[in-house]
């Protein structure tokens, strides 16, 4: 959502709509429940499936704070756009006021079970007096909500951004030698900021071991420490039998654990992959590298991880459940080949065998490895399906076609 909103807000000021980003704050027990909320609208029924009183108490309390704040800042002449689960509560308070709103759904399931329609029934006296519902994908759609309120506008990237900015491969090596992600002596590595000012990789990642180094082939995958992107999968699938046909190295990035407060799952997910990872053998565990990319600059983050797509000789996204997976669209932009499971709207980027591969069951770990080492094996197919999903994403997922999605939605509202 923070990826969608970055590319969004310049934009929409770009085109002279007065617009602004707001941030809940909340006590860190809100975040724990909320993350708990949002594995349910995925039918994951992390920590238990019920939603008790005191979960219901605890996440008004948290929003009723916020909506006294929200409301000195809003008019009835505005349009607020609420995402996802945490700030859904912010609706009814905003439509008192007589606020036009929109609530806007990231995530959701393919084939919504018990455990996904409970979270629904918690959410639902919240979002339902909203002006419209936004989903991103169809399959995501409520049918306990309006269907004439509802629309869906699949979200998109910013080609302009610092994470999605063309890089040389010079560039690419000394951004990722400066960060200590690939093996080599660091080199100064600038960057143009948003504002125009010039940034600098000062910030060195977190890894257990050395680093690739300079002409290792590498499979990446960038994504939150979250047991839905099953980074214990990935490690797993590769460590059986990638190792064995090729010479590969595998790369798992994501933010570093302890500097996202918001995600309090993500430590413990980091130190289950980290578990697993030191139970490998030596020589398999020599060949996968996990790593807590820096999160003290924002720009800084945005310009590694860009280089470390580039730097990939295969992207994989090898997800059990998937919003949409905007690091597929980031990947698919470089012209990367991807490997991604055939969940969520990951299925809605990747036209199989035309700009990428999908892996039917995300649990098929000899499947997945079959599909990376067919890449590996055969560049000049890597190559085609790489640029097929650049023109994938050129045709669909970009910015300014949401834009577009959005404008006609709120002129409709408006009208």
């Amino acid at each position: 959502m923070v990826e969608l909103l970055h590319a969004l807000l310049p934009y929409a000021i770009g085109a002279g709509v007065d617009t602004r980003w707001l941030v809940i704050q909340a006590e860190p027990e809100f975040f724990q429940f909320t993350k708990r909320l949002h594995n349910l609208l995925h039918g994951q029924p992390s920590g238990g499936a019920e939603v008790t009183e005191g979960d219901r108490a605890l996440y008004e309390r948290a929003l009723q704070r916020n909506a006294a704040e929200l409301l000195q800042e809003v008019s009835p002449q505005d349009i607020v756009i609420v995402h996802d689960p945490q700030p859904a509560g912010l609706v009814p308070a905003l439509r008192l006021k007589g606020v036009t709103v929109v609530w806007r759904c990231h995530i959701g399931v393919d084939r919504p079970n018990d455990v996904a329609r409970g979270a629904w029934n918690f959410l639902r006296g919240y979002v339902e007096p909203a002006n419209a519902y936004v989903f991103s994908r169809g399959a995501y759609r409520w049918d306990v909500l309006d269907p004439s309120k509802t629309a869906i506008i699949p979200p998109g990237i910013d080609a302009f951004s610092l994470k999605n900015q063309d890089l040389d491969a010079e560039s690419v090596m000394a951004i990722l030698t400066a960060g200590g992600i690939v093996e080599g002596a660091p080199r100064a590595a600038t960057f143009n900021r948003n504002d125009g000012s010039q940034g600098r990789v000062l910030h060195r990642a977190r890894l257990l071991q050395a680093p690739p180094g300079p002409s290792a082939r590498l499979v990446v995958q960038v994504s939150r420490w979250d047991r839905l992107k099953d980074p214990a999968g990935v490690l797993d699938g590769f460590a059986r039998h990638v190792p064995q046909r090729t010479q590969a190295q595998l790369v798992l990035a994501g933010p570093d654990p302890v500097a996202v407060a918001d995600d309090p799952d993500g430590a413990a997910v980091f130190a289950q992959v980290e578990s697993a990872w030191r139970a490998l053998p030596e020589a398999t565990r020599s060949l996968v590298h996990l790593i807590g990319l820096p999160m003290e600059d924002a720009d800084e983050n945005a310009v590694i991880v860009n280089a470390l797509q580039r730097r990939a000789d295969v992207v994989v996204q090898k997800s059990l459940a998937e919003g949409f997976g905007l690091t597929v669209s980031e990947a698919m932009w470089k012209a990367r080949p991807v490997v991604a499971s055939r969940v969520g709207g990951i299925q809605d980027q990747v036209v199989h065998g035309e700009s990428g591969l999908l892996v039917d069951d995300p649990g098929d770990l000899e499947a997945f490895a079959r599909a990376v080492i067919s890449l590996l094996a055969d560049p000049e197919r890597a190559r085609r399906l790489g640029e097929g999903a650049r023109r994938r994403v050129a045709r669909s997922f970009l910015a300014p076609r949401q834009l577009v999605d959005h404008f006609q939605l709120l002129s409709r509202l408006t009208g």
